[in-house]
């Protein structure tokens, strides 16, 4: 087992980590806590924790790609990611397995090389694509069950940062980035 700054990971989880250049996530349910805010005049609302920010910036940073494939559209989505200097925005895509093929086919990466992340049914698909397949702390059982990596922190309030984190750790950079404790 390797200690991370979260959990103890499998050390064999841990390397495959360490040769992760993609990492794609869900939204709803990953980067939000999965609830939507609707207004009376159809504003729709979501809430980001900014750690998990930190943490999307801390990978691009380190040459990690980060891509989101989601099954809606929203500006906020758009403008929210393209803050956080996402390069791959997918939006509106209910065929998250395909989409997630067709850039890793774009990009010339191998499933060792993508880790996904999910919560929820329409997630799992992109998890025959990936070496490492994570659901939150959150996901739905079924989800989880299929994942080698459950998060300790629920989507929406950090699971993003954790893996992000975790990530930098097995890459050998978070002490960089946290402090020589790490």
């Amino acid at each position: 087992m390797t200690t991370t700054l979260y959990t103890d990971l499998d050390n064999v989880l841990f390397e495959k980590l360490a040769h992760i250049k993609l990492l794609v996530c869900d939204v709803d349910g990953v980067f939000s806590d999965g609830r939507i805010y609707l207004g009376n005049d159809g504003e729709e609302l979501k809430a980001f924790h900014t750690r998990d920010g930190y943490g999307v910036k801390a990978l691009v940073s380190n040459g990690v790609n980060v891509a989101v494939i989601t099954g809606r559209r929203s500006a906020i989505v758009e403008n929210r990611m393209k803050a956080l200097n996402v390069a791959h925005i997918i939006q509106g895509e209910e065929n998250k397995a395909d989409a997630l093929s067709e850039l890793m086919q774009c990009l010339k990466l191998e499933p060792n090389e993508v880790a996904a992340v999910g919560d929820d049914m329409p997630d799992t698909g992109m998890y025959e694509h990936v070496a490492v397949k994570i659901a939150v702390a959150d996901a739905h059982p079924y989800v989880a069950k299929q994942a080698n990596w459950i998060t300790t922190l629920q989507g929406g309030f950090g699971a993003v940062r954790e893996i992000s984190d975790t990530i930098l750790q097995a890459k050998g950079v978070a002490n960089e980035i946290f402090g020589a404790s790490v």
